[in-house]
């Protein structure tokens, strides 16, 4: 398996400052998200946006990170992420530390398993869950982590974004948290907490 990317370099001309990676949700694909990048207002970063390595098997043009019934996938994105993620910091000389990662959706369920590994700079988790496997991974040195979730989301229940909030916590993670009356999306009050918060945890 192997991930195709969106990338756009920073505009200010310069070399990026930070890294900010943005996982799409379950069927759907990288150009989804990097749409989304202008809004975000982060000029002195690099945007990458990997389309997951699974087709999806109902949308056309859609992928996933494994199957949302068997979970079968998982694994091999998990480990195809880490690798990738490792090599994008010593290709662009950018270190980890200075990376955020981002996901929509089943893309922040993977966002929170790859957090749980490597030491970035924060995870987003929008309309999001948290796989149960990696509670145990979880302790007060994973990365800070901003959770956004819709109170009207007919997808990810609102209950699934609480109890994630409730097992970071108590793990003694640095949780950010907030609701919105919105349904399964990311609306403009979100990009805004985003951008927020990218830029209160690195340069």
């Amino acid at each position: 398996m192997s991930l195709s990317v969106i990338t756009l370099t920073p505009t200010t001309g310069q070399p990026p400052a930070g890294l900010f990676v943005a996982l799409h949700g379950w069927g759907s694909n990288a150009e989804d998200l990097a749409s989304l990048a202008p809004y975000l207002n982060l000029p002195t970063y690099q945007f990458c946006f990997p389309n997951a390595p699974l087709p999806h098997p109902h949308a056309p043009g859609g992928f996933m990170w494994y199957d949302l019934n068997t979970q079968a996938g998982l694994p091999e994105s998990r480990q195809l992420l880490l690798d990738w993620l490792q090599v994008l910091a010593i290709k662009t000389q950018v270190p980890l530390e200075r990376m955020i990662l981002a996901g929509f959706s089943q893309g922040g369920a993977m966002t929170l398993d790859i957090g749980a590994r490597l030491p970035l700079a924060g995870l987003i988790c929008l309309s999001g869950y948290l796989h149960p496997s990696i509670a145990a991974l979880l302790n007060p040195n994973t990365p800070p982590v901003l959770l956004v979730h819709g109170q009207n989301d007919p997808v990810v229940p609102l209950k699934a974004a609480q109890t994630t909030d409730q097992v970071l916590r108590q793990a003694g993670v640095s949780v950010q948290y907030q609701e919105f009356p919105m349904a399964h999306e990311i609306n403009p009050q979100a990009l805004e907490l985003v951008q927020v918060f990218a830029t209160s945890i690195t340069p």
